[in-house]
C-alpha cells in the first residue's frame, strides 16, 4: 500500500469550511490562537460581526472551562506578539468568571493602556458583569495608581464608554499624593488644583485660547499629543505642523494623508522630518507597526518621495528577520474571498517571504488556475504588492498539484490564505500525492489570515504547521520551525506569566 493511500484510509475530514467544502478540525487551542490573533470583529467575506461575536464567546468560555492555564499564556501572547487587543480583552473578561488567580496574571500583560481599561471595562457591563466583581476591581485599582499626567489627558475619553473617570469612581483607587489626588479630581471632572499639572493645564487654556498663536503655544509649552490637540480644537496647517515633530511613528503614518492634504509637506523641512521618521530602523522596530499599514498608506499618499519612504520602511520592517535558508514553494491566496485587507496583507508577506530567500524560491499566485509571479528581488515589496489583484475562485490543492506535475522539489511550502477552498481537489490530498513521489519530509506552513475554524490539513500531520494573524513574527517563526522549533501552540504553553 502507498503513503498516500495509507493515510487516506486513515484520515478524513472531519468538517465543512464557510463554503461548504470538506474540511479538518485543528486541536482547541490552536482554533483559539487563531481566534485571537485573526478575528478583529470586523465583517468579513463569509461571516458578519454577530456571527463572529458570537463564535468567540464559545470558545473563550470553552477554554475557560478546560484549558485555563493555556487560555491566560494565549491572551498575552496575542495581545503582545500578535499586536491585537480585543479579543485578548474579550476572553480576559470571560476569564474572569471562571479563574481569578490566572486573570490577576494575565491582566496586567494585556490591559497595557487606559484604552484598554477602557474597553474591558465596556465588555465586562455588556456581557451583564457589572464593575467584575472583588478581582476585577483589585486588578483596575493597581492600573489606576499608575495613571500619568500624559495618559490622563490623552486616553480620559469622557462621553466614549467607560472613561478614567469612570474607572476611578469604580474603583476608588488611593491617591498616593497631592498630584495624584488632583489628577483623580480632575478625571472625575471634579475641581482641581490644576498648578500641580501643567499638561492638563495646557490643554484646558488650548480648549479656550482665542488665536492661533495662542495654540501654538500651548500645544509646545504642555506638549500635547495630536489626539488630544485635534479634538479641542480643529486643526489649521500651522497646528499640524506643530504636531508633526511629535506624533508617534504609528500616528505618522496613520495622518500622512491628512498632513498632504493640509499642505505641511509643501515645506521642505517637514517634508523631510517625515521621511527621517519613516525610514528610521529604530523607531520602526519601536513602533511594532504591521506592514499592510504601510500598504494602506501607500494607497493614499500622492507624493512621490512620501511613496518612496513608504517602500523603504516596509523593507526596513523586514530587514532584521532571518533568511529562509532552504528552497522554498510561496503561493498567495487571490481568490475573491481574499479582496481587500486580506490580500493587501497576504500580499506584503508573500514578497517580504520571497525576499527572505535570496531568490531560492518560487511565487505563485493562484485561484482555480496557477500563475508564476516572477516578483523581482530588486523592486520594492509595495510596489509590486499593490499590482496584486483577487479574482476568481479557490481550488488550494492547484499549486501542489503543478508543482507535482513540474516535478519542483521543495524543501518547504508555504501557503497565504482564507483557507475557504470551493472547487478543484483539497490542498491535503495534493500535498501528499506531492509527498509520495517528490519530497516526503517537505514541511507545509498555512499562513491563515482569517479567523475561520475549519482548516485545510488534519492535525495529525507532523510536517504542517499553521501560523495565524498577520503580524511581522510569522516570518521569524517560519525561520525557527524549519529548524525544528515546533507549533505556535506549543510556543505559548511554555510561556510565563
Amino acid at each position: 500500500m502507498s503513503f498516500a493511500k495509507k493515510l487516506f484510509s486513515a484520515i478524513r475530514p472531519t468538517t465543512l469550511n464557510r463554503e461548504g467544502y470538506p474540511a479538518y478540525s485543528r486541536s482547541i487551542e490552536e482554533q483559539y490562537v487563531q481566534t485571537l490573533v485573526t478575528n478583529t470583529f470586523g465583517n468579513i467575506f463569509y461571516a458578519d460581526q454577530q456571527t463572529l461575536l458570537a463564535e468567540a464567546e464559545e470558545l473563550h468560555r470553552e477554554m475557560a472551562q478546560s484549558r485555563p492555564q493555556f487560555m491566560a499564556q494565549a491572551l498575552v501572547y496575542a495581545r503582545n506578539e500578535g499586536y491585537m487587543r480585543l479579543q485578548p480583552l474579550f476572553g480576559l473578561a470571560v476569564l474572569s468568571a471562571y479563574r481569578p488567580d490566572l486573570f490577576a496574571k494575565a491582566f496586567p500583560q494585556v490591559v497595557r493602556i487606559p484604552s484598554d481599561l477602557s474597553d474591558f471595562l465596556t465588555i465586562l457591563k455588556g456581557m451583564g458583569r457589572g464593575e467584575g466583581g472583588r478581582a476585577v476591581k483589585r486588578q483596575v485599582n493597581r492600573f489606576l495608581t499608575g495613571v500619568s499626567e500624559y495618559w490622563a489627558i490623552k486616553y480620559n475619553g469622557r462621553g466614549r464608554g467607560y472613561s478614567l473617570g469612570d474607572a476611578i469612581a469604580t474603583a476608588h483607587p488611593k491617591p498616593a499624593d497631592l498630584k495624584q489626588q488632583a489628577l483623580f479630581r480632575y478625571l472625575r471632572g471634579q475641581e482641581a488644583n490644576l498648578s500641580l499639572l501643567p499638561q492638563v493645564e495646557a490643554l484646558e487654556q488650548l480648549k479656550r485660547s482665542a488665536t492661533e498663536a495662542e495654540r501654538l503655544h500651548w500645544i509646545e509649552a504642555g506638549k500635547l499629543p495630536h489626539e488630544v490637540v485635534t479634538g479641542a480644537v480643529k486643526p489649521t496647517k500651522a497646528v499640524w505642523e506643530a504636531l508633526l515633530g511629535q506624533m508617534p511613528t504609528f500616528a505618522l503614518l496613520r495622518h500622512l494623508s491628512t498632513l498632504e492634504r493640509e499642505g505641511v509637506f509643501e515645506e521642505r523641512r517637514n517634508l523631510d522630518a517625515a521621511i527621517a521618521r519613516l525610514t528610521d530602523p529604530a523607531a520602526l522596530r519601536k513602533a511594532k507597526i504591521l506592514p499592510f499599514r504601510f500598504a494602506k498608506a501607500f494607497r493614499q499618499v500622492k507624493h512621490p518621495e512620501l511613496c518612496d519612504a513608504l517602500r523603504d520602511a516596509v523593507e526596513l520592517t523586514f530587514a532584521n528577520l532571518p533568511d529562509l535558508e532552504d528552497r522554498t514553494a510561496i503561493f498567495l491566496d487571490i481568490s475573491g474571498s481574499m479582496d481587500g485587507e486580506y490580500l493587501q496583507i497576504g500580499s506584503v508577506f508573500a514578497l517580504a517571504l520571497y525576499k527572505k530567500t535570496q531568490g531560492n524560491s518560487l511565487f505563485w499566485l493562484f485561484d482555480t488556475e496557477v500563475e508564476d509571479a516572477r516578483p523581482s528581488q530588486r523592486d520594492s515589496i509595495l510596489t509590486q504588492a499593490d499590482r496584486i489583484r483577487a479574482c476568481g475562485g479557490t481550488d488550494t490543492g492547484a499549486p501542489i498539484r503543478m508543482l507535482l506535475a513540474e516535478r519542483r522539489k521543495v524543501d518547504q511550502i508555504v501557503i497565504i490564505t482564507d483557507e475557504q477552498q470551493n472547487s478543484g481537489s483539497p490542498f491535503y490530498e495534493a500535498l501528499l500525492k506531492y509527498r509520495a513521489k517528490v519530497n516526503p519530509q517537505v514541511k507545509a506552513f498555512i499562513i491563515d489570515i482569517s479567523p475561520y475554524r475549519s482548516a485545510m490539513v488534519p492535525p495529525q500531520d507532523p510536517n504542517t504547521y499553521y501560523v495565524y494573524g498577520w503580524s511581522d513574527t510569522v516570518l521569524s517563526y517560519i525561520a525557527q520551525t524549519a529548524k525544528g522549533y515546533g507549533t505556535i501552540a506549543q510556543q505559548i504553553a511554555k510561556l510565563d506569566l
